[in-house]
């Protein structure tokens, strides 16, 4: 599975959201900055992420966009299937009954579903406060 740069960009959008949820609403410009990731690509992922319920719109002088949830109620999996689809580390595995012909004649898929099975597992081990968390204690000032 490779993680494309939406949903690596969806992950730092909806961590910036969490960290600065005290805020209110939270102007794209300002994630912008912060995240430097331009408006016009985050404008891409708010979208479906706005559509999927995973975080609120909110137009007008006050507008910008904010976490429906509690950090805590999200996890990876959940962010990152919006923008990239079932975790499948092969295609047949995207959906929830293979549909595969050589399914029960095929001799890796055992293998395939355990590692789909890890992956999964890992990516629902955390949440949005957990990576939150994570990043707490790194120190990002950097001096010249």
């Amino acid at each position: 599975m490779k993680i494309s740069t939406k949903g690596r960009y969806a992950l730092r959008l909806m961590i910036d959201l969490a960290q600065n949820q005290d805020q209110g609403n939270i102007s794209l410009k300002d994630i912008s900055k912060r995240q430097d990731i331009s408006v016009k690509y985050l404008e891409q992922i708010v979208s479906p992420l706005a559509k999927a319920g995973l975080i609120r719109s909110v137009r007008g002088a006050q507008g910008g966009y904010s976490l429906i949830y509690p950090p805590e109620n999200y996890t990876p999996k959940d962010i990152l299937t919006v923008l990239e689809g079932p975790v499948a580390c092969v295609s047949c595995l995207e959906t929830e009954k293979n549909m595969c012909p050589r399914y029960h004649e095929c001799p890796t898929i055992t293998f395939y579903e355990g590692l789909n099975k890890v992956i999964i597992e890992y990516l629902e081990s955390y949440t949005l406060k957990d990576l939150v968390e994570m990043n707490k204690n790194k120190n990002w000032d950097y001096v010249i």
